[in-house]
C-alpha cells in the first residue's frame, strides 16, 4: 500500500480528506498527519510517506517552505498543494516547485480521488526503487552522528534525512543501525537532545516559545506536545515547580 500524510493546521480539514476518500480502494493507507510544517519534518522520517497532502498557509512554516525542504531531501515524495486561497502568485510559486497537484479547498471528493488515482499510476511506473547503499556504518560513525546531532539539534530543519545526506549514508540503512547501536530511535535521540535543553531553560523561567525556538523546534504546539511527553507534565507546569529561586 502507498502511505499517506496530511499537513493541515485545520483539524476540520485534515478530518474531512481523512474520511471522505476511500483509501483502501485506492491501495493506500493514511498513516499520519501534522499541524504544521515544522511537526512535518520532525516526524516524515517515521511516517515515511510516498504521498503528501500540504496546506499552503500554515503557521511557523508554510505549505511552499515545506515543500522546498521535503523535495529537495525525499525525490519522490509526491507532494499536493491545498489551498483556500484562489492567490496567482501562490500558484506560480508552486509551480516552480515539484508539485504534483494544485488542488483548491474546499475540496471535493471527485477530484480528489481522481488526483490520487493518477498518482498512482505515477507510483506504480515507478515501483522499482533504488536499492540502498551497501555500505557498513561503524560504531565510531554513529558516535560521531550522535555528536552531530548534540552540537546541531538547535536547527529546526535536522533530520534523519539530512543527516544521512551530511555523511553520505543511505537514510532507512542509518535508521536502522543507530536504533541497533543506541536502543533509540533517530528522531527520539534528537528529542532527547532538544527537550534536555528545554528543561535547562525551563528551569530558568523561560518563556515557553522562546525555549522551543532555542532547541529548534520553533512551533509551540508541536513543543509542548514534546515537552509534556518527555516529563509528564506541561512546560507551565514545570516553570512552576522547578523554577531555580
Amino acid at each position: 500500500m502507498y502511505r499517506v500524510m496530511i499537513i493541515d493546521d485545520e483539524m476540520s480539514a485534515r478530518r474531512l480528506l481523512q474520511e471522505s476518500i476511500d483509501w483502501k480502494s485506492l491501495n493506500m493507507e493514511l498513516v499520519g498527519e501534522a499541524a504544521s510544517g515544522i511537526e512535518a519534518i520532525n516526524i516524515i522520517d517515521e511516517l515515511r510517506p510516498d504521498i503528501v497532502f500540504v496546506d499552503i498557509s500554515m503557521p511557523f512554516m508554510n505549505g511552499i517552505e515545506f515543500t522546498q525542504i521535503a523535495t529537495k531531501r525525499y525525490k519522490d515524495l509526491m507532494i499536493i498543494i491545498l489551498t483556500a486561497c484562489d492567490d496567482f502568485e501562490y500558484a506560480r510559486q508552486c509551480v516552480r516547485l515539484p508539485v504534483v497537484e494544485y488542488m483548491l479547498k474546499p475540496i471535493v471528493r471527485q477530484e480528489v480521488t481522481e488526483v490520487l488515482v493518477r498518482i498512482k499510476e505515477k507510483l506504480d511506473q515507478n515501483k522499482t526503487r533504488t536499492q540502498e547503499i551497501g555500505q557498513e556504518i561503524a560504531p565510531t560513525a554513529i558516535d560521531q552522528i550522535m555528536q552531530y546531532l548534540r552540537e546541531n539539534f538547535t536547527d529546526s530543519q535536522i533530520n534523519l534525512t539530512s543527516v544521512a545526506q551530511h555523511f553520505g549514508f543511505n537514510p532507512s540503512y542509518l535508521s536502522r543501525k543507530f536504533k541497533q547501536e543506541t536502543g533509540k530511535s533517530f528522531v527520539e535521540f534528537l528529542i532527547d537532545c532538544r527537550m534536555e535543553r528545554a528543561i535547562e531553560l525551563a528551569g530558568t523561567s523561560e518563556k515557553m516559545f522562546c525555549t522551543a525556538n532555542a532547541v529548534g523546534i520553533p512551533d509551540p504546539n508541536y513543543f509542548g506536545r514534546c515537552f509534556k511527553k518527555y516529563t509528564g507534565i506541561s512546560y507551565s507546569e514545570y516553570v512552576n515547580t522547578h523554577t531555580m529561586r
